[in-house]
Order: structure tokens, then C-alpha cells, then sequence
């Protein structure tokens, strides 16, 4: 009992630290992993905790999750469309960044040839945890982003296999060329054909669920599944991980339902960034300078070696993509040059050499930990640097234009709303209020219209202002249904019939989104006189243009959701999301003041499809 709570204590407390880390990083320009490492070393300072880095902890429980989650988002078709480029790299590369790093080290350090293939083998592994949270984090272009995230889910299962074969040859002083590229294959293949026959399975499986718990757990159930069963017949748990969430990311999203596709999309995105966060966390907490300092100069040797490797192998086996496939630009070669951040996978494999690998085992894990450090607090760090020198994000002068306009109108709103509250609280008098408040209404008129006119010249940047105000509004009607629920207005079934709409408006996208070149949808806010018609009317009664959508409406210090049996008053303040062409019928509809004709209603509405 008292091992458990002590256990359970434990793992609050790195919680606890990683949620501080998570806060404290937003306002730091440098990476949360790198953050996490340096503060997980900090610790050892302070307090000693005891949780052992196994190789079984990161492999069967830390890499499964984070692999799955990144294959899962992986686009199946731009990863096919770069196939050849990440395959020459995360094959080819593995075994020749083996070769040279091992190379290098005989030289060096003076290993014995086996030993050093062994440590090459190990840190060969682009580590996809410590990789994919750094290019996601950056927003580089989303075919190098493939690229360097493909290259370190595959080669990562590479390596592994690598490993294992390189190890059966130093601990037997054996090498059988022919038999280690079959057993190779056999690894390799099988881990792949696991995956496959998995990932289609729980496919199936969800399609024919519609729970999102269910399907949520049956998600869960392939990430480890698929590594276990795979591992238990002898082959690549990783590969097999990669495969299944490959099948699985590209497949079962077309059968589920939109609040599944939600909650399985937010469910995973947790689990890695409380997966990644607690490796990167635990990865500080190993650190143990002063080994590290007597064996400063094998380390300087490792990670010479190792960016020697990935030199030679990113810019010759580029010469040889750039000949059969999409070129890969020099800039970006440079990026993957430098991007080949190691972390938990190469410790798992160097945590995993016992006794009977002799008295070069410490050393080989001195230098694994100060290849990993070097990557995570210096490539990483210069990573951002890097790329902005390079060019490789660039923003437009239109996009720079609408963010310094947005910018100041943003500010604009946020002094008006003061300048309003200072006025109800009494600290500024009306003749003041209202020579500062037109001073304010005309500058924000003017960035308005500034940025209304970005908008129209770039139709693009509006369609992704457009997304984001609809994603928000559809979160906002979502966050509204909570609260009816928890409040008793509305019963659970009414809840889930309600949330399932509104999910599948927010996963569809609003439905006019603006095609290339065109610009046709705004906001459109309007105040209801007393004498309109439409006061006293349901919205069904009003017969809405199918091109508009009524976002909400505010009576007083309330906001409302819109529904059909919504009621019109006098004085609402009605936003609305329409097509230009509807913008003089909405107009009409709301506000009109005159006398419809007997019997018909307000406007002429299309024929139905």
C-alpha cells in the first residue's frame, strides 16, 4: 500500500511540474521539450526522486501512443507522393549513418568495430517524439514538415531492427551478412503486416460503432495492441504501431461521426502531450553531470560522428532523391540536416544492453545521454533561427499588412471597451467620454475598413478568418448546450441530437467557404427597430435564406443561440453569417417595416433541391 501511494504521489508531483512547465514556456521563446529536460535536471539538484528510465517503460509505454497519434494525422496521400525521398532516408540512411557514426568511433574513442556499429545502430533513430512536437510547434511547410515526420516514424523502426542485429553480432562475434538482411526483412515485413491487418480490423470495427467511447477505446486498444501482438511474434512493435495508425488515421475518420472525430482527435492529442511531457521530463531527471563531465571527450566524439553521418547522408542520399522524385531544395536539406533530434527511442535501445554486453556498456549510455542533450538544448534551440535565416516560412507583404491592421484594431477595441468602463465607474465625465469616444469610433472605422479591404484582395487569408470565427461560434453553441443540460432545460437525448449537429457543422466547415479567387461571405450585424415585422416572429417563420446563418443574438446581457422557435424582439442585436447576395434579403427580413402581402411570407425563398 505504501509502495502505491508512494507511486501515485510520484507521478502528481511530475504533473504538477510538467502543467508549471506548460505555463511557464509560453511566455519563454524556447522549446517546452527542451524546457522540460532542463528542468527535470534542475530537480536532481534539489531532490532525488527515484523513477528508473527503462527500456520497457519507453518502448511498450511511452513510444506506442506518441507514434500511433503521429501516424494517425500523417496524410496518406502526401505521404505517398514522398515515399521514395523518406524511405531512402529512413532505410539507406539508417544503415549508413550505422556505418559512419561506427566508423568514426573505431578511430576515435578506439571501440571494437562490433561495439561501435552497436552505438550506431542505437542513435541512428530520428527520434519522432522530440521531431514532430519542434516542426509542428515551427509551422514549416507542410511537404518538409512530411518529410522529417515521415522519415522519424519510419526510420525509427529501422533503427530498432538494425539494433538488434548489430548487438546478435558484437555478443556472438558472428556476422552473417545474407541471414541478418533476411532476418532483417522478416522483422521488418512482419511489423508492417501487423499493422496493416490491425489497423483495418478496429477500422471496421469503428465503422460499424456509432459510440465515441467505444471507438475512442478501440483507438486506444490498436496504439499498445498493435506493439504487444507484434513484439510477442517477433517482430518490429514500432513498425507494426506505425502502420496500424496509418490505416487507421486514413480510414476509420470517414466512418465515424463527427463528435467522434472530435473526441478522438482531442483524446489523442492529450495523451501525447502528457506522454511527450513526461518523457522529455524523466529524460532531465537521468542526467548525472559529473559521469558526464569525466566522459566529455567519447561524447564530443559521438556527437562529431553523428553529425558527420547525417551530413553525408541527408545532402548525398538528397543528390540521389532529387534525380528520381520531387526535389528536395538545398534550404530544406539544411533543416533536415540539423533537424535529426534524438531522444527517448535511442535511450530505450541503449537502457536495453545488460551485463553480458561487458564494461562498455556505461560508456555507451554516457554517450547516448550527451548525444540526446546535445540535440535536445542545442540543435533544437537553433532550430527556429535556423529556419527563419533560411526563408523557409515566409509571409507575404499582404499578410504582414493584415496583421499589423488587425493588430491596431484589436488595441483599438480593447482602449474603447476601457474608455466605456471608466465612463460607467464614474472616473471619466460624459464630455470627456464622448470627445475620446468619437476620436476612438473614427480610428477604428478606418482600421476596420483597412482590414475589410486586406480581406477582399486576398481571399485566402479571409477564408482562414472565415474558419476560425466559425470554428469559434460552433464552440460557442456547443459550450451553450452544456450548460442547458447541466442546468435541466434540455434532457440528455435532446443534448446528444443537438451536439451531434453542432459537430458535424464544426467538423464540415462553414458551408460557403470562398473558392480560389472569390470573395463572398460577411459578418452582418443588425439591430431590430420596434416596428419591424419580424418582431414577434419565430426564425422559422422568418424563412432564413438557406446562403445565411444566424450566428447569435444578443438581448441585453444575454446571448443567444439561435433555434427555430426562437422568438424576435425588439431591440436584439442579430449577427448574422451570410453570401453578399443575401445580404439586402436578410435586411429586409429583419428590419422591414411595412405591410407584407396577405398570406405570404417575407421574401420569395428558392425551391428546395
Amino acid at each position: 500500500m505504501e509502495q502505491f501511494l508512494a507511486t501515485e504521489t510520484l507521478i502528481i508531483e511530475l504533473l504538477l511540474i510538467v502543467s508549471i512547465v506548460a505555463i511557464a514556456v509560453r511566455r519563454l521563446r524556447i522549446p517546452y521539450t527542451v524546457a522540460l529536460v532542463v528542468v527535470g535536471f534542475l530537480i536532481t539538484f534539489q531532490t532525488t526522486i527515484k523513477f528508473e528510465l527503462t527500456p520497457e517503460l519507453i518502448l511498450a509505454l511511452f513510444v506506442p501512443p506518441l507514434v500511433f497519434e503521429a501516424a494517425f494525422h500523417l496524410n496518406l496521400q502526401e505521404l505517398r507522393r514522398n515515399l521514395p525521398a523518406i524511405l531512402l532516408m529512413a532505410v539507406p540512411g539508417v544503415i549508413l549513418t550505422t556505418v559512419i557514426v561506427g566508423g568514426i568511433l573505431v578511430l576515435g574513442p578506439k571501440l571494437s568495430l562490433p561495439i561501435a556499429l552497436v552505438f550506431g545502430a542505437l542513435i541512428s533513430a530520428t527520434d519522432p517524439v522530440a521531431v514532430i512536437a519542434l516542426f509542428r510547434s515551427l509551422g514549416v511547410p507542410k511537404r518538409l514538415a512530411v518529410l522529417i515526420e515521415g522519415e522519424s516514424l519510419f526510420n525509427d523502426g529501422t533503427a530498432i531492427v538494425l539494433f538488434n542485429l548489430m548487438l546478435a553480432v558484437a555478443l556472438t562475434n558472428q556476422f552473417k551478412p545474407i541471414e541478418g538482411l533476411f532476418n532483417f526483412f522478416i522483422v521488418s515485413a512482419g511489423g508492417i503486416a501487423v499493422g496493416l491487418a490491425l489497423g483495418w480490423l478496429v477500422a471496421q470495427g469503428i465503422a460499424r460503432v456509432d459510440n465515441y467511447l467505444i471507438e475512442t477505446t478501440l483507438t486506444t486498444v490498436l496504439a499498445f495492441g498493435s506493439y504487444l501482438i507484434a513484439e510477442q511474434l517477433g517482430v518490429s512493435g514500432v513498425l507494426a504501431v506505425l502502420v496500424a495508425g496509418l490505416v487507421n488515421g486514413n480510414i476509420s475518420p470517414k466512418g465515424m461521426s463527427p463528435t467522434s472525430r472530435i473526441v478522438i482527435f482531442n483524446f489523442w492529442e492529450y495523451v501525447v502531450f502528457l506522454t511527450n511531457s513526461m518523457v522529455f521530463l524523466l529524460i532531465g531527471l537521468q542526467i548525472n553531470l559529473t559521469i558526464m563531465m569525466a566522459a566529455w571527450q567519447p561524447i564530443l566524439w559521438a556527437i562529431l560522428a553523428v553529425i558527420i553521418a547525417r551530413i553525408i547522408v541527408v545532402y548525398g542520399l538528397s543528390w540521389v532523391i532529387n534525380r528520381i522524385s520531387d526535389p528536395i531544395p538545398f534550404r530544406w536539406q539544411h533543416v533536415l540536416t540539423w533537424g535529426d533530434l534524438r531522444g527517448a527511442v535511442s535511450l530505450a535501445l541503449v537502457l536495453s544492453l545488460t551485463d553480458t554486453f561487458g564494461p562498455q556498456r556505461e560508456l555507451l549510455r554516457v554517450m547516448a545521454f550527451g548525444v540526446v542533450l546535445f540535440t535536445l538544448l542545442v540543435q533544437s534551440t537553433t532550430m527556429a533561427p535556423l529556419i527563419s535565416k533560411l526563408k523557409i516560412i515566409t509571409r507575404s507583404d499582404v499578410q504582414i499588412e493584415y496583421e499589423l491592421q488587425h493588430a491596431r484594431l484589436t488595441a483599438l477595441r480593447s482602449a474603447d471597451a476601457r474608455l466605456d468602463r471608466l465612463h460607467n465607474d464614474g472616473m471619466l465625465s460624459s464630455h470627456t467620454w464622448e470627445k475620446l469616444k468619437r476620436f476612438i469610433t473614427a480610428q477604428a472605422a478606418s482600421m476596420a475598413e483597412k482590414v475589410r479591404g486586406i480581406l477582399l484582395a486576398d481571399p485566402q487569408l479571409e477564408a482562414e478568418e472565415l474558419e476560425t470565427g466559425w470554428r469559434e461560434i460552433m464552440r460557442a453553441q456547443r459550450s451553450s448546450l452544456f450548460d442547458l443540460r447541466h442546468d435541466g432545460v434540455i434532457s440528455d437525448d435532446v443534448f446528444e441530437q443537438l451536439s451531434v449537429e453542432v459537430d458535424a457543422q464544426l467538423s464540415e466547415g462553414f458551408p460557403s467557404l470562398p473558392e480560389e479567387g472569390e470573395t463572398r461571405t460577411q459578418f452582418l450585424e443588425l439591430t431590430i427597430p420596434d416596428d419591424a415585422l419580424s418582431v414577434g416572429k419565430t426564425i422559422a417563420e422568418l424563412g432564413i435564406p438557406r446562403a445565411a446563418v444566424l450566428v447569435s443574438i444578443q438581448r441585453g446581457d444575454e446571448t443567444i443561440i439561435p433555434r427555430g422557435d426562437t422568438l424576435v424582439h425588439a431591440g436584439d442585436v442579430v449577427t448574422t453569417l451570410c453570401e453578399r447576395e443575401t445580404i439586402a434579403p436578410m435586411k429586409y427580413l429583419l428590419l422591414y417595416a411595412g405591410e407584407p402581402s396577405e398570406g405570404k411570407p417575407l421574401i420569395n425563398q428558392p425551391e428546395k433541391d
